[in-house]
């Protein structure tokens, strides 16, 4: 049995062991509702979902053979109802919640085949149904989640085929289909024991090599980096050791951090098609989970893994330092918390040994985890006092885990750190942390101070000191003006005792906390903590009226829980002395102070008082308020309103009594605290009965409304104290720690078996004088109020409309109280049953136990509530229904009444957002390493459980009878329910909005608990939008109550309902007002979204079952609304058609509609084509694309290697569909209008055409929008390749165009084709461009549709109209036709491998040489074609004839590279880029070359070599052209111009055309496959940075910048490192200076996967720059080398240190003997210097114990001359600056010697002193 269950209050847990039978009748139940032969009988199983629910909500025990039944019959349910995705979504998410709950206990097999079809079938094929995309989405997630719950239950061998279906996907890396693969892979591999063996070291090898073939992806590396995560945790029998430096610089290089003043974000990413991110979606932009997941179960005794760590964390902890944030903070934090979580996890696992697979040599010993956490220090170090507020509490929260794992480590420098915020108080955010630090790891410092046990520790005194210091500094952090401090104080405060078992004076002789004497430390916080009260502001204005509750607090109660738990650890744990002490003080200062601003704050102190001593609290603190309350009412006026009955007196009166505003106030104040106060007062209030009596009586008969809602709360109060179920002595101490006996032990509700369950908490249980007493109080103030009530409503008794109002107001507040003060301990309506023999109450009357209280009154009560009530709407709403107050205040009377339970369930989802910030102070981690006992969940105090028991108590009551009745059809509402319902339906379409947002919500509470009422309230209200004369607020409000999802949901299985809906709102435009239009739409918007499918019944065309209107009649009733004819406003005609389109595509899927509505719905859409409205056009668009399927005329792949004379289809008989649209386009111009019209859709303003593919934006709404566009066009939209030809520019060409004509073509044949032929050459030869792209998108669908004779129609016309477009002049159309080749040409089938016929002719008439007259346009053109057409091919697929035409273009190619126009240039590099990339995919996957007929073994690798070599000669020329340029001779220029000019300028155009070409490859995402040919021309792009060509420098940094980003893995690096070397010592000192700036990033990127030999050869290379003769090179390569000791590699950089120190130190000598000049050349000098301040600089925040040497010797060359003094200067001051934080406590590493030196060089010193 659960913990929580075995503490609710003994009535209530007795009745929980009947809940296993119950069970087990609700699964039996399930099993009966399932009928194998109907597939519809799932949905009669939905209704159970939510009990199923209540059940693992509920933690009840129940048995394991029901869950695994239950399980079998979900599986079975969730395959077998396809296209019911709302029953899948239900039943997917529940089977989640159970597989996760008992996955560890059930053994099963699950087939993962059927549940990829399910994924594929709804979300990735081209004809999706008609659900709504916020349905489709939650189906994807539930079908997602569900596949990763049956992962581990997959049988042995799925790995294997799971792994063999998806392989073929990631073959083509540049294809859209490989994302989807990567998804799936991760989403379906499974790690379980049973395909443990399918993961081999060759497996591994090639994941990482697929991993590499997109880089800069981040959808790619978190598919793949997860996937690995899951692998390295789950098979710990592979050696990784090979993979490690491989892994990490993977790892290193996924955290987009700027490197050496670098961007911080790739500068190009490769493009994911939005809906493939959208459904494999990863929240974080890094995979921080992934990473530290792999990196934590990497760690094992004795493994390389462990510097690579360290490594990896000393480059990343500069970016957790608070003054380098950024957008990497979020990820960087991630990974932090992520760390530590794993981590913990893992010694959990491995403390319990509960996985005996997990071999023991392979756990972590004291060394792992002492280094893991030295490690992770780093990162908390840094990141402690970050500005960001998520970092530094997760700094907080990891420091507390880890101080039970390493306390030796952790406590230490929390102390330091504690003490350091004290001096430095410059921040004051820095303290707030510190306290929190202090609050979250007070456990440890106490068990580690208490137990002498923990090795190392020199003694725990310096612990319980910082307690000390810290409970003393506590309480001067309160402090009204400043609540972040004052809330961690108060936690902290709460932290320390709920440690402490007892507070006590007299514990001298113990060693604990001797320096406090605990009585002097409550004087003065009680002091601290009452001038915080007095000082407090309220938050807000203290609201009159209705709904000011009593605890509308400052920012004491709103920010979080810590005040009032402070309060009552606090009361809880004194001694008895002590409390006398306490309460004494608190006695006095309530008594003495009225603060009106601070009720809820006060109010909750009392509380606590009481809650920790009912008995001493009322009778010291209650009693004097109470009895001071009755003498200030006694003479004050009354009405008589209050139940004492005397009216008559006051309505003699003229004048209205009232009272003094200083009397209401502090009478107002004293009863709301009071009210607070009393909450847990139990039986110690009998005592004062007759004076609470008398005290509400007088409060509801005062003339002041504040008053009167005083005594309101009062009341509630009183009644819940009195017979709620309720924890007492909840923060007594009863268990003490076994080996620290001072304090408390805290306990996990995981350790517990049945049998030894720790002592109950005590509950309050009420007894009979209390019950007695509830009962007298109901009689006084609800039977009696409701008796008033019906006078007032049937006999006119005030002559005065004021009086009657204020006699209402009362009343009805006197029931409202009553109803909220006893909850649901008021009986319930009985339901009445449908027939009278259902007297079987105990199989239906259990459910779950739970109850809030003892019952009071009766049911009978309720019901005569139920009546009066009634009676009293009807009178309100003729004679006052202009009064808000009495219409709310009987709304909420009816929303008690009607809908039992519900407002527990308010409180306790109230309590749970309070409690969501459940602190770490008050958890101990499953692991505790200082008294080394480890439980199987987290420990939290005695207290923390017992309030989550009481939760759990208050959401059982408000669940336990809710679904009792909603399960059986048996019973029915009861009749006031009904009459319930009608009010609340009438005040729903009130015209004041604040009644209407409320009956709203209560009426929906009470239809979605029963359900048959649902289908009344949507004919009601579906008329008011019908009636033309109804007014705006009805409209409001029956829109807001239809937009309900319970009334959503309802449509889908009733037809009568789904009917009237419908036509209610396409018969609606006749509403004038804007707001009521605006309701309309979005109600209509929002059933779209929704939309789940139509009920099966209403395609039943019979017409004997005529309880709805028959299907057929429906659909031409729509129809005839949805022509431009009738006149409606276009949004409605808009509306008609979506519904058609709806209804068409619901039918598509079942067996008894007939054929000619899809027939009809198809033409009807084709006709809207040519509509005269823009939107109904584009929603026909959507429509025909959903409704057209590929058809008799396509043909199949053998006929198109055979004949294509198929005769024989002339005689089938041509199906109805192809009849009706032949019909429509063979009418005379119907191409010519539609093809007109839609060319209007597209506009081409150049500014915005960015928002690719959504170019309608620009002239629709947001509303509109959604009513035109599904969510998901369809899921393999087109392009399926990445698109990144900027050249192409962005074009306004729609697929979903292209794709109706190509479906229009192969619905219809040859006929088609050729009406459409004469408008097609018309437009593609017009003048508009708009008109262009719609024949570009018309002549794409041609191309690509495949149909019978299309070979035919290519040689007679489509030819040349193709050669003509590519030979037309004009230029703004190119990127329309550019996509049309491309859709053209794209490959078929779902992964784009099927050839299209027309490929390779489309292929040859682009090849085609041109004509030499052409313009440069024209060639350019040409290229963007070839290009876009070879982008879609998949290379590792390619036939004979695409490989010959590659390499027939690859010459012409490399022969036109000085081509002098520079567009064409461009075009050329591209083109290229794309053309060696596929050749190269294409040699990668293993063909055989010998069937091309020609030498091309020498032709395939020639390209590389003739580029570059080509590439190093033109380099020459340019420089040595550059050079002589510079040369200042005129003559000599003018001879050079004569005879170099040509030359040099070709050379020029090559190189720009070859650096187009680096700069494509890397921005496509195709530079993998290209390394080699990257490398070879590195040199060129480092030299090029700087010459005189400005247009080639440019497009030379701009690949630099790209190649900063690019890894070269293992053959590469090599040849990259010598050409690094090289070019560092070339003789140009513009190119060692680039070569530096590149070996920055270069260093960072690669920095695990170089070996030492050429990390030792970069480094000395760069050491030998310092002494350069160029200064720039100097100054840069000392900024490089502070980078690179940064940088991990220990050695290197301690040696170059010491290195550095000696040189200068022997200088520095040298300069002192022999005065000046000595023979030093300066940049000999210069080079001692920089190497000392590269040191200084590599520890920006850090003091380690050499740098103040280091940095006094810099300080002492400041006075040599120039390039030396400015050096020296700016490197003191820059360390100066980033030593400032922490200056008071580092000076003291220096000497007093040497802080005079630093204090000379620096002038402004005194501000440092």
């Amino acid at each position: 049995m659960h913990l929580y269950n075995a503490w609710l209050p003994p009535p209530v847990a007795q009745e929980t062991k009947r809940e296993k039978d119950s069970f087990s009748r609700v699964v039996c139940s399930v099993k009966d509702s399932l009928k194998p032969d109907d597939p519809d009988s799932v949905y009669s199983t939905l209704k159970w979902i939510s009990v199923i629910d209540l059940f693992i909500k509920a933690k009840s025990d129940v048995s394991l053979e029901d869950v695994s039944t239950l399980v079998e019959i979900g599986l079975e349910l969730f395959n077998n109802s396809q296209n019911k995705l709302y029953a899948q979504v239900r039943w997917g998410n529940i089977l989640v919640r159970v597989l996760n709950k008992y996955r560890k206990k059930l053994s099963l097999k699950v087939q993962w085949r059927p549940l990829y079809d399910t994924l594929v079938h709804t979300h990735f094929t081209r004809n999706t149904g008609p659900e709504g995309w916020r349905l489709r989405q939650r189906h994807f997630e539930a079908i997602t989640s569900l596949v990763r719950s049956c992962r581990r239950f997959f049988p042995p061998g799925s790995a294997f085929e799971i792994w063999s279906e998806f392989r073929c996907l990631l073959e083509n890396p540049w294809h859209n289909s490989s994302f989807e693969g990567s998804g799936f892979v991760r989403l379906f591999l499974p790690t379980n024991l049973d395909n443990r063996d399918f993961f081999t070291h060759d497996w591994i090898k090639s994941c990482i090599a697929l991993w590499d073939s997109i880089p800069n992806c981040q959808f790619w590396n978190s598919q793949w980096a997860a996937l690995l995560a899951r692998v390295i945790k789950n098979c710990n029998f592979i050696d990784w050791e090979c993979f490690l430096p491989t892994l990490f610089a993977r790892y290193l290089n996924m955290f987009e951090v700027p490197v050496a003043n670098g961007s911080g974000s790739y500068p190009f990413s490769v493009d994911v098609p939005r809906n493939t991110r959208f459904l494999f979606s990863n929240k974080s932009a890094t995979p921080a989970k992934a990473i530290s997941k792999a990196i934590v179960y990497l760690l094992k005794p004795g493994s390389s893994m462990q510097e690579q760590f360290e490594k990896l964390v000393n480059l990343l902890e500069q970016y957790y330092h608070p003054s380098n944030g950024g957008r990497w903070t979020y990820s960087l934090e991630r990974f932090l918390y992520h760390l530590v979580i794993q981590f913990e996890k893992r010694l959990q696992h491995e403390q319990q040994n509960t996985e005996n697979s997990r071999r023991p040599e392979l756990h972590l010993g004291r060394p792992e985890r002492t280094y893991f956490v030295n490690v992770v220090l780093k990162l908390i170090d840094r990141g402690q006092y970050s500005k960001n507020e998520h970092l530094s509490e997760t700094v907080a929260a990891a420091t507390s885990v880890l101080s039970y794992v390493e306390p030796s480590l952790v406590l230490p420098f929390v102390v330091s750190r504690f003490h350091m915020a004290l001096e430095t108080m410059t921040a004051t955010h820095q303290l707030k942390i510190a306290v929190m630090s202090v609050a979250f790891v007070g456990r440890s410092l106490f068990l580690t101070s208490q137990t002498t046990s923990v090795e190392s520790v020199e003694g725990g005194d310096e612990f319980t000191d910082l307690l000390m210091i810290s409970l003393s500094n506590a309480l001067l952090g309160m402090d009204a003006n400043d609540p972040p401090k004052t809330l961690a104080t108060m936690q902290l405060i709460g932290s320390i005792f709920s440690n402490l078992a007892y507070l006590d004076d007299n514990i001298d002789d113990s060693s604990f906390m001797p320096m406090i004497r605990f009585s002097e430390w409550l004087d003065e916080f009680l002091c601290r903590l009452f001038s915080l009260l007095l000082h407090l502001e309220p938050s807000s204005v203290t609201n009159e009226g209705l709904h000011s509750s009593a605890t509308s607090g400052t920012f004491l109660v709103e920010d979080g829980p810590y005040y009032y738990c402070m309060l009552e650890i606090l009361l809880g744990r004194l001694s008895k002395s002590l409390y006398t002490q306490a309460l004494k003080k608190i006695c006095k200062f309530v008594k003495t102070n009225i603060l009106p601003g601070a009720i809820a704050e006060v109010g909750l102190l009392c509380c606590a008082c009481v809650h920790s001593n009912p008995e001493e609290a009322v009778t010291h603190l209650i009693e004097p308020i109470l009895l001071s309350v009755i003498s200030s009412l006694e003479g004050a006026p009354v009405t008589g309103f209050g139940g004492r009955g005397t009216s008559e007196a006051s309505v003699s009166k003229k004048a209205k009594p009232t009272l003094s505003p200083a009397l209401e106030t502090s009478v107002d104040y004293q009863l709301k605290i009071m009210s607070v106060a009393i909450s847990y007062g139990g039986p110690a209030l009998l005592r004062y009965k007759d004076q609470f009596k008398e005290a509400i009586v007088s409060a509801f008969d005062s003339p002041s409304w504040k008053v009167n809602g005083a005594g309101d709360h009062l009341l509630r109060s009183l009644l819940g104290s009195l017979v709620l179920y309720y924890p007492i002595d909840q923060y007594k101490c009863i268990f003490r720690h076994p080996v620290a006996s001072e304090l408390e032990e805290w306990i996990s509700t995981k350790d517990y078996s049945n049998n030894e369950l720790p002592i109950c908490p005590k509950w309050h249980i009420p007894n009979d004088d209390e019950v007695h007493f509830a009962n007298e109080l109901l009689d006084l103030h609800f039977k009696a109020a409701l008796d008033d009530l019906l006078t007032m409503c049937q006999t006119k008794i005030h002559s005065d409309s004021g009086d009657e109002k204020e006699h209402l107001k009362v009343t009805l507040l006197r029931i409202d109280s009553t109803l909220q003060g006893v909850l649901s301990c008021l009986p319930d309506f009985r339901p009445s049953s449908s027939n009278a023999m259902v007297e079987d109450p105990d199989h239906t009357s259990f459910l779950i136990a739970g109850a809030t209280g003892s019952s009071v009154g009766s049911t009978q009560l309720r019901e005569k509530a139920a009546e009066i009530i009634h009676a009293a709407c009807k009178y309100l709403l003729e004679e006052k229904s202009d009064d808000s107050i009495l219409l709310i205040l009987i709304i909420r009377i009816m929303d008690a009444l009607a809908n039992y339970g519900s407002l527990e369930y308010d409180e306790w989802s109230n309590h749970r957002q309070a409690w969501k910030l459940e602190s770490a102070a008050i958890i101990e981690p499953p692991i505790n390493f200082i008294v080394s006992s480890h439980s199987k969940g987290k420990r939290r105090p005695r207290w923390a459980l017992i309030d989550k028991t009481y939760m759990h108590s208050t959401w059982r009551s408000s669940q336990s009878s809710y679904h009792l009745l909603r399960t059986s059809a048996k019973f029915i509402p009861s009749d006031h329910l009904i009459l319930l319902m009608d009010d609340l339906l009438n005040l729903s379409l009130h015209s004041y909005e604040t009644v209407r947002i409320l009956a709203g919500k209560s009426l929906l509470k009470l239809i979605k608990r029963w359900p048959s009422m649902i289908s009344k309230c949507v004919l009601s209200l579906a008329e008011n939008l019908r009636d033309p004369n109804a007014q705006e607020y009805v409209v409001l409000g029956s829109c807001a109550v239809l937009a309900s999802q319970t009334v959503l949901k309802h449509l889908t299985t009733d037809p009568k309902a789904f009917s009237s809906f419908i036509i209610a709102i396409l018969s609606s435009s006749h509403h004038e007002s804007l707001k009521a239009q605006k309701a309309i739409n979005e109600l209509f918007v929002k059933y779209n979204i929704y939309f789940a499918g139509v009920s099966r019944s209403i395609f039943r065309t019979s017409k004997n079952d005529m309880d709805g209107p028959v299907f057929s009649d429906l659909v031409s009733q729509i129809i005839s609304m949805s022509f431009d004819s009738t006149g409606l406003h276009w949004r409605y005609n808009l509306m008609a058609n979506r519904v058609l389109l709806l209804l068409a595509m619901a039918s598509r899927n079942d067996p008894n509609a007939s054929s000619n509505i899809l027939s009809e719905t198809a033409g009807h859409f084709l006709k809207n084509l040519k509509s005269q409205l823009p939107q109904t056009r584009i929603l026909a668009i959507s429509a025909l694309n959903t409704l057209l399927k590929e058809s008799p005329y396509k043909l199949t792949a053998e006929e198109q290697s055979g004949s294509s004379g198929s005769a024989d289809l002339e005689e089938i008989t041509k199906p109805s569909l192809e009849v009706a649209l032949t019909n429509i386009f063979q009418e005379e111009g119907f191409f010519d209008e539609t093809l007109n019209s839609l060319s209007h859709v597209h506009i081409t303003d150049t500014e915005s055409t960015s928002s690719r593919g959504h170019g309608n934006s620009s002239f629709q709404s947001l509303a509109d929008k959604s009513i035109t566009r599904f969510y998901f066009d369809f899921t393999a939209s087109w392009p399926r390749t990445p698109s990144w030809i900027s050249l192409l520019g962005s074009d306004t060409f729609y697929s979903n165009f292209a794709r109706i004509f190509k479906r229009l073509i192969q619905e219809c044949g040859m006929p088609a084709l050729l009406a459409l032929r004469g408008t097609l050459e018309e437009f593609a030869n017009a003048k508009e461009r708009s008109k262009q792209c719609v024949a570009a998108e018309a002549l794409a669908g041609v191309l690509h549709s495949d149909v019978n004779g299309l070979l035919g129609a290519w040689d007679s016309w489509l030819m040349v109209q193709l050669q003509n477009i590519i030979l037309a002049q004009s230029v703004e159309s190119i990127p329309e036709w550019a996509a049309c080749i491309r859709y053209a040409v794209t490959g078929k089938g779902k992964y784009g491998t099927r050839v299209p016929i027309l490929r390779q002719q489309i292929l040859d008439c682009l090849a085609n040489p041109l004509p030499s007259t052409v313009t440069t346009t024209v060639v350019a053109k040409r290229y963007a074609f070839l290009s876009a057409a070879l982008i879609e091919i998949s290379p590792q697929k390619m036939p004979a004839a695409e490989i010959r035409l590659h390499y027939e273009l690859l010459e012409e190619l490399l022969g036109n590279m000085c081509h002098s126009s520079a567009q064409v240039r461009e075009a050329i590099g591209v083109t290229l880029s794309v053309l060696c990339s596929n050749i190269r995919l294409y040699a990668s996957s293993d063909h055989d070359f010998s069937h091309e007929g020609r030498s091309s073994d020498a032709d395939k690798g020639s390209w590389v070599q003739i580029l570059k070599k080509r590439a190093y000669e033109v380099l020459v020329n340019i420089q040595s052209t550059s050079q002589s340029d510079n040369l200042e001779t005129p003559i000599d220029s003018k001879l050079q111009d004569v005879h170099l000019n040509g030359d040099s300028q070709d050379d020029v155009k090559w190189m720009e055309t070859l650096f187009h070409f680096i700069i494509s490859s890397l921005k496509s995402g195709r530079s993998s496959y290209l390394l080699d040919v990257i490398v070879g021309l590195l040199y060129p792009v480092i030299s090029l940075q700087e010459t005189s060509n400005k247009d080639l420098s440019t497009l030379a940094k701009a690949a630099f910048e790209l190649l900063k980003w690019r890894i070269f893995w293992e053959p590469h690096l090599q040849e990259a490192v010598s050409v690094i070397l090289s070019s560092a010592k070339d003789p140009n000192w513009r190119t060692r200076s680039a070569t530096l700036t590149y070996l920055r990033t270069f260093m960072y990127r690669h920095t695990f996967i170089l070996t030492s030999a050429e990390k030792q050869q970069i480094w000395s290379t760069v050491e030998k720059l310092l002494i350069d003769n160029q200064v720039e090179v100097r100054e840069h390569a000392a900024a490089v080398l502070a980078g690179l000791m940064k940088g991990g590699d220990e050695d290197l950089a301690t040696d170059f240190r010491d290195r550095g120190y000696t040189n200068a130190n022997n200088l520095q000598r040298k300069r002192k003997q022999r005065n000046l000049s000595s023979g030093h050349s300066v940049a000999s000098i210069h080079g001692a210097v920089l190497a000392l301040a590269a040191s200084v600089l590599s520890a920006p925040y850090d003091m380690p114990s050499w740098l103040p040497e280091h940095v006094t010797l810099l300080a002492r060359f400041a006075g040599e001359p120039a390039p030396v003094k400015s050096t020296v200067t700016k490197a003191v001051a820059e360390f100066r600056r980033t030593h400032a934080d922490t200056w008071n406590v580092q000076k003291n590493s220096f000497t007093e010697e040497q802080l005079e030196v630093l204090a000379d060089t620096t002038s402004s010193s005194s501000y440092f002193a």
